[in-house]
């Protein structure tokens, strides 16, 4: 059964963040997700949720300055202890809200930081925010990006992520595949979910090119949304697009795709 997750910072735009939530639910969601929860008090956030009926699945760690362009610290040398703080900040979040995954945007690489400067920083980094995740029950995700979005971003590919996680050496570090960014790097979708699935703690979605609704471009959701369902894949899957014509206008596609 395919379990599709509303990402509020990306649908439901049309209201504010707060009321995205009702929308959500009455739109037939039953999970919800989102960038960051960090502007709001958790336990507002926490009545939004129990009133609706939502099930929140997952958010960011603190990712830097977002409005400046940061897009996550974890591959930052001399940022070290600020990521460190945004783990901890995270699980307060996270247990307020009933969160077990969170995911780690690993960011860009400064200009003035090496490629294996920045990898043994983020390795170092996921090591230590994975055991703390660990021992509060969640887990904690990473997420290729696609650098036609986002120049400059370390990590880009499904095997950079899997070989990252193994030099870790933790049990807890997962990947967070979303369908856009991967058919942008890499595309062989479904033969790289097939191959990967036992790392891929959850999935995102949007159509290419545009970002927009699946059915909008190239990819073949249908099948696609089947071969999950045959892979046994029970995770949600976040529907991280962004509308072509306005959230509830768009939202027969699920219709269209089965479901």
């Amino acid at each position: 059964m395919t379990k599709l997750a509303a990402n509020l910072t990306m649908l439901f735009t049309e209201v504010p963040f707060l009321d995205r939530f009702e929308a959500a639910a009455r739109a037939g969601f039953k999970a919800v997700e989102f960038l960051f929860p960090y502007p709001y008090e958790a336990s507002d956030l926490a009545q939004r949720l129990k009133a609706n009926q939502l099930q929140l699945v997952l958010h960011n760690l603190p990712a830097g300055n977002w409005d400046a362009g940061e897009r996550g610290i974890a591959c930052h040398p001399n940022r070290v202890e600020e990521f460190r703080d945004g783990v901890r900040t995270a699980i307060s979040y996270a247990k307020q809200l009933g969160v077990k995954q969170l995911n780690c945007l690993v960011g860009i690489v400064p200009a003035d930081v090496s490629q294996a400067a920045a990898h043994r920083t983020l390795v170092s980094n996921l090591s230590a925010a994975a055991a703390v995740l660990k021992a509060e029950g969640i887990r904690l995700l990473i997420e290729p990006i696609n650098t036609f979005d986002i120049p400059g971003f370390f990590l880009t590919r499904t095997g950079q992520a899997a070989r990252i996680i193994d030099e870790t050496g933790s049990d807890n570090i997962f990947i967070q595949y979303d369908i856009y960014h991967m058919q942008r790097m890499e595309g062989e979708l479904a033969s790289t979910i097939k191959a990967n699935l036992t790392l891929i703690g959850h999935v995102q979605l949007a159509d290419n090119p545009g970002r927009n609704e699946p059915g909008t471009g190239e990819i073949n959701y249908r099948f696609l949304f089947s071969q999950l369902t045959a892979l046994g894949y029970d995770g949600w899957i976040g529907c991280e697009y962004k509308p072509r014509a306005g959230t509830e206008a768009g939202l027969d596609w699920r219709a269209a795709h089965g479901v």
